[in-house]
């Protein structure tokens, strides 16, 4: 019924077609980080990009890597997409591809915190240009399973999507940096969070204190185990970094970090002293009046087969499929 009623909600865009790259801005100069963090004690050096091509607010991209040997991981990646046009680009990536660069990081994984439903990765793309591994959480086989029959995927469709299906606690090295895989189901089933060192990408598991949490009303959401994976968070030495993946500031410039101290004292929707059953009776009302993501299809088809786009039609043409819900008088 979730499922039914979250496509319903979802279903009234046209559908695109995608073309050459040609109607995005294609020629890239280096990018600029929009926030640089400084290693500390056993904290990774992490740089931040806010994406501000798509329609969607303030999607953060993090480059993490140990400075000694410059081994480094690209967290959650975008990809240019007009949705008017239906073309795609990679201009974004080339920015940051030139700063790679420029840095001379040896990249050794590309990580999705989950598939995301406002932006489409650029994890592929970057995966053809390191041949670096894409990793993700085992779960998002749960979101393959719901939407494959949405978007008439074959089961054939998510072979060699993703390199690494990250199991809860899961453990592995960036250059000399212990790194651990958190499963902070919710938002979406599949979500995890990665900690690196002493920092932590939460993904959408978590936003800065004055926003709060991420909606729940996604096929597979959980209010409350939204909670339960926000408390988790929480439970984190007070002076671990948190990194999000979307700010939505009012009133103020844009953020990438908060302490694990700050939200717990501070996070409008889950600090000290609110209950699971406070939470969960927010986000139901919350959620019940958001809108659909305006990517939401082409996001779900792109990333839920680890950022390859749809296969082509008989004719070799490729396309977004948009399900509808036409009204009764409509109805064929």
């Amino acid at each position: 019924m979730l499922r039914r009623a979250a496509i319903q909600s979802l279903s009234r865009l046209p559908s695109p077609r995608l073309g050459p790259p040609n109607g995005l801005r294609t020629l890239a100069s280096m990018a600029e980080p929009s926030f640089h963090f400084s290693q500390c004690g056993n904290c990774p050096d992490v740089f931040s990009f806010f994406e501000k091509r798509t329609s969607t607010w303030l999607v953060m991209q993090y480059a993490v890597l140990d400075p000694v040997t410059k081994d480094a991981a690209l967290i959650d990646t975008v990809l240019d997409y007009d949705p008017p046009s239906g073309r795609i680009a990679t201009t974004t990536a080339d920015g940051i591809l030139a700063w790679i660069e420029k840095q001379g990081l040896n990249i050794k994984y590309i990580l999705e915190t989950h598939a995301h439903a406002d932006h489409l990765t650029a994890s592929q793309y970057y995966k053809k240009k390191f041949n670096a591994p894409i990793g993700i959480g085992k779960r998002i086989s749960m979101v393959q399973e719901t939407f494959a029959p949405v978007y008439g995927f074959e089961p054939s469709a998510f072979e060699g999507s993703f390199d690494l299906l990250f199991e809860d606690d899961e453990q592995f090295k960036l250059g000399a940096l212990d790194c651990r895989v958190m499963h902070l189901p919710g938002h979406t089933p599949d979500h995890v969070s990665y900690v690196i060192g002493e920092s932590v990408f939460t993904g959408d598991s978590i936003f800065q204190p004055d926003v709060g949490s991420a909606r729940c009303d996604f096929p597979g959401g959980d209010a409350k185990e939204l909670y339960s994976s926000m408390q988790r968070l929480m439970g984190l030495p007070d002076h671990y970094r948190l990194f999000v993946g979307h700010d939505y500031p009012d009133g103020r410039s844009q953020l990438s970090v908060s302490t694990v101290g700050e939200q717990r004292s501070l996070n409008k929707h889950s600090k000290v002293g609110v209950t699971e059953a406070e939470f969960v009776e927010f986000r139901k009302t919350r959620d019940s009046v958001l809108g659909a993501p305006q990517l939401l299809h082409p996001s779900l088809q792109t990333n839920i087969r680890g950022g390859r786009l749809p296969p082509r039609d008989s004719s070799g043409s490729l396309w977004f499929r948009i399900p509808l819900t036409p009204p009764v008088a409509l109805s064929v």
